[in-house]
């Protein structure tokens, strides 16, 4: 079982977490499930960028992103060469170390449209 160990986040995880998580699961999923109140605005769909993390380490051992995970990546708050959309993650047997931005974009949240 792979360990994701979550950095500390002010809001949603302020002491850190280390959690350990099924391979082949969603890493969106792993956080929920632990409690980690991360946003998916569009319910885990790959069509907004509140569930923007960023990899710190291990990111070279996941599966390359797809390009419309590239093209919403482009719009997320904090994007770094390591981001990646927690919901399509695919979470394999090695560990990660990721940060949950301080700040993401949400449309709805916002009452913008």
């Amino acid at each position: 079982m792979p360990q994701i160990i979550v950095l500390p986040h002010v809001e949603l995880c302020p002491e850190g977490a280390v959690i350990e998580a099924a391979a082949g699961g969603m890493l969106i999923d792993a956080l929920l499930d632990n409690d980690i109140p991360i946003e998916h605005a569009c319910e885990k769909s790959c069509a907004c960028t509140t569930c923007h993390v960023i990899v710190r380490e291990g990111f070279e051992t996941l599966e390359p992103s797809e390009e419309k995970e590239d093209d919403l990546l482009d719009r997320a708050w904090g994007l770094e060469p390591n981001s990646r959309l927690s919901c399509q993650v695919v979470l394999d047997a090695n560990d990660l170390t990721i940060e949950i931005p301080r700040y993401t974009i949400n449309m709805v949240k916002e009452g913008k449209r």
